[in-house]
C-alpha cells in the first residue's frame, strides 16, 4: 500500500494530523446534518438549521479537500490525482462537486425541498467516499503494524 519512504513521509507531514482530526468532525457535522436535512424533508420544519448544517458540512468538506491536496503533495509529490491516490481523489472530487450542487440549486432558485434532497444526494456520495477512506485507513494500520513487528523482530 504505501513503500517505506511513503510511510515515513506520511508520519512527517503535519497535515495527517489536521486530516485525523478534521474527518471524525466533518463525520460527526455529516451525521447531524443528515438528521436536520431528514428532519425537515419529513416534517417541513427546522430548514434553518438544515441549511446552517449544510453550509458546516460544505465548509468541513473544502477544509478537508484542501488540507488533503497539502498531505498528498507531502506523500507524492502532486497536488491532485497522484496515481497512488487516483480512486480517492477521484471519490473525493465526486462529493465535494455534489456538495457544491446545493449553491447551483439555490442559484438557479430551486425550492427549499429540492435544496434538501439535493444534499441528501450529495451525502450520499460523501458516505461512499468516507467508507473508500475508512478502508484506505484501516490497510494503513495493519501495514504499519506489520513494518512494526518485522522492525522489532529483526532488532531481536
Amino acid at each position: 500500500m504505501y513503500t517505506p519512504d511513503q510511510l515515513r513521509r506520511r508520519e512527517a507531514s503535519r497535515w495527517t494530523k489536521v486530516q485525523i482530526i478534521l474527518a471524525p468532525i466533518q463525520f460527526v457535522a455529516f451525521i447531524v446534518s443528515f438528521g436536520l436535512v431528514i428532519h425537515y424533508l419529513l416534517t417541513g420544519d427546522g430548514f434553518l438549521a438544515a441549511t446552517i448544517s449544510v453550509w458546516v458540512k460544505i465548509a468541513l468538506i473544502w477544509a478537508l479537500t484542501i488540507t488533503g491536496m497539502l498531505w498528498e503533495h507531502d506523500m507524492y509529490d502532486h497536488y491532485f490525482m497522484a496515481k497512488e491516490f487516483f480512486w480517492e481523489d477521484l471519490g473525493n472530487l465526486i462529493a465535494i462537486i455534489t456538495h457544491n450542487l446545493y449553491f447551483v440549486a439555490k442559484g438557479m432558485g430551486a425550492d427549499e425541498r429540492t435544496v434538501m434532497w439535493v444534499m441528501v444526494f450529495a451525502y450520499v456520495t460523501y458516505l461512499f467516499n468516507a467508507a473508500q477512506f475508512l478502508v484506505r485507513g484501516v490497510r494503513s494500520a495493519r501495514q504499519r503494524r506489520a513494518m512494526q513487528q518485522v522492525s522489532t523482530q529483526q532488532q531481536v
